[in-house]
């Protein structure tokens, strides 16, 4: 079974030389980004990742977590308590996060690749640190100075893990049929606090005994509130009560009734959370105002979409990683010009399908990445109008880095079962472990369906496609860059490119014309809209990789081979997944009357 080696040329290159590492390293206050710091934290992360995460990803596959109904407490998998010692001891959760609460200060697009390899190496692993980081994120925007005071600190360090309750039995993705109640409470302990009643399910590394306390952020409704979503609020309610020298005291009145049995990521225990069954309600402390607390959980769940789109490349990676490994030893089949028996990587098909899966995990890295750096100039430029532009990309990108970062990885998880082939079925290979994983990432945080509503009404429509034709305005460089290549592998990515282009204009003139007469027929094609925005953006970062390594490999001392084949693959995703636009546009456009064309009761003839 093959081991995981973070893709450091791919990461470096991508950061110093096609993003810029160099202009987020002179924002305000992120002067420590030094190309020689870079480096060095995304080589010790890849140590970190290969050598102590990558090990235990297939433990926690086949050993998850336990869990004792007598004391409600969950024991993790062999050897992820050590790990998640050593990941709190190197300082890997604080890595992004200000200085006043103990972390590094370290911009995002430097934490991005680091993210990426702690997902790549062990997912359900990674997932604990995910939760504490957007637990944080939304204490340091909306959180009072107590709160911050008694919180930040221990989870930035990761002592303190933090996690995302929002669905309940009757309240998926419609978070307006939340019925967890807070009611107001006074005492001498707590002070001015609230009383929490009511039952979260899916709840990520709920219960746990990696840290010393677990903080929930916990949507809820306080007895007068409005009904709707205008009326939940959002509560830190912690595993145990803090005493007054910032240790935990005494257990609070929330517990895991029990955790779940999942297709994948076994090694992530999902819990039932229960709050206040005991009858004294679980001590809860309301960040924020009181009805906001829907505004403020999208704190948490913007960070988590962005990071789970990041999961979509992690695993594309390390499917094709793992695939690549399979494919060269396996010897099956003879060559069709040589005539001799050679590894399956020789044919042709099965190249074919390694370069699709190269491709978009590297299409889905370069745009992720590129998000990352927008957010660092959404949030430390000078300039107003700069950070203006960088927020609007954000806005748009975030679902597609989310919903079709997701769906190439699953793409590329399947693929890699079919290159095993049979021995892809069966699980002591690996491969599909990672397609198991990989399921969930389009679900969780808001399904693809629920991605591409979001880019289409409310990035959308809401501004009748101003942000779109922006980024689209903003792409017309490229295009005159492309056509001044003087390799001709480069300037084939022109016209794929432009198509592409061209199909997203043809698709917003359409949901612009049609949005308000026929919602059905617009929104019927909302993910095919988003899978097309996600081909044009990938292809994009694909084509300024290649222009990069066009001049660069004029350079002395350059990596040839690494950049003929940046220019390679950018050529055939171009050709193989860009030349797509055309029907997904046709899709678009054309193809909404059959969607709806069935009555409910008619789908299944009997």
């Amino acid at each position: 079974m093959s081991s995981y080696s973070a893709p450091l040329k791919d990461m470096k290159f991508l950061l110093k030389d096609v993003i810029g590492l160099a202009e987020v390293g002179s924002l305000p206050g992120c002067e420590d980004a030094t190309p020689d710091t870079a480096d060095a934290i995304l080589e010790e992360a890849a140590k970190f990742s290969s050598e102590v995460l990558d090990p235990l990803n297939v433990v926690g596959d086949r050993e998850g977590p336990s869990y004792d109904a007598a004391t409600s407490s969950v024991k993790t998998s062999p050897g992820f308590k050590e790990a998640y010692r050593q990941f709190c001891e190197n300082g890997w959760n604080g890595l992004g996060f200000e200085p006043e609460w103990g972390g590094q200060g370290l911009p995002k697009l430097v934490s991005t690749p680091v993210l990426e390899m702690l997902k790549s190496a062990n997912l359900a692993f990674s997932l604990c640190p995910m939760l504490t980081q957007g637990a944080i994120e939304a204490l340091v925007l909306r959180g009072s100075e107590q709160l911050k005071t008694t919180y930040l600190r221990k989870m930035v360090a990761g002592t303190w893990t933090g996690t995302m309750n929002l669905t309940e039995p009757q309240a998926g993705s419609d978070l307006s049929l939340v019925r967890t109640r807070a009611e107001r409470h006074t005492d001498a302990e707590n002070g001015a606090h609230y009383r929490l009643f009511g039952q979260k399910i899916f709840i990520t590394w709920g219960e746990h005994d990696v840290a010393e306390n677990i903080i929930h952020l916990v949507l809820a409704r306080t007895p007068d509130a409005p009904e709707g979503v205008k009326g939940i609020s959002l509560f830190v309610v912690p595993k145990f009560l803090p005493k007054a020298d910032g240790t935990p005291g005494r257990r609070n009145d929330v517990r895991a009734g029990s955790i779940e049995h999942k297709l994948g990521i076994h090694g992530s225990p999902t819990a039932v959370m229960l709050y206040g069954d005991k009858g004294e309600g679980a001590v809860g402390f309301v960040v924020g105002e009181e009805n906001r607390g829907l505004e403020y959980m999208f704190i948490m769940m913007n960070a988590a979409r962005f990071v789970v789109g990041l999961e979509g490349v992690a695993l594309a990676e390390r499917a094709f990683q793992r695939a690549v490994h399979y494919s060269s030893e396996r010897l099956q089949g003879r060559d069709l010009v040589e005539g001799r028996t050679v590894p399956i990587i020789r044919h042709p098909d099965i190249r074919r399908m390694l370069m699709l899966m190269k491709s978009q995990a590297e299409a889905t890295r370069a745009l992720a990445y590129d998000v990352a750096a927008a957010m660092d100039i959404a949030r430390l430029h000078p300039d107003e109008t700069r950070r203006k532009q960088a927020q609007g990309y954000v806005d748009l990108m975030i679902p597609v880095v989310k919903g079709w970062s997701t769906e190439a990885g699953l793409q590329v998880a399947s693929l890699g079962v079919q290159v095993h082939g049979g021995m892809g079925f069966i699980e002591e290979t690996g491969a599909a472990q990672h397609l198991r994983d990989a399921r969930i990432t389009t679900i969780y945080e808001g399904t693809t369906g629920i991605q591409a509503n979001d880019l289409l009404g409310r990035k959308l429509l809401r501004d009748g496609g101003g942000a779109m034709r922006a980024w689209l305005e903003s792409l017309k460089p490229l295009d005159s860059a492309l056509a001044g290549a003087k390799n001709p592998d480069v300037v084939a990515l022109r016209g794929p490119l432009a198509g592409g282009v061209q199909a997203l204009i043809d698709a917003l003139k359409y949901f612009v014309a049609t949005a308000k007469q026929d919602p059905r027929a617009t929104y019927a094609g909302a993910v095919p809209f988003l899978m097309l925005t996600g081909h044009v953006a990938g292809g994009a970062m694909l084509a300024r990789s290649a222009l990069v390594a066009e001049r660069k490999l004029g350079e002395s001392g350059a990596d040839a081979d690494f950049l003929k084949a940046k220019i390679a693959t950018a050529r055939f995703f171009a050709e193989h997944i860009l030349t797509q636009s055309g029907g997904l546009r046709d899709a678009i456009v054309g193809g909404a009357s059959t969607i709806m064309a069935i009555a409910d009761d008619k789908l299944i003839a009997v």
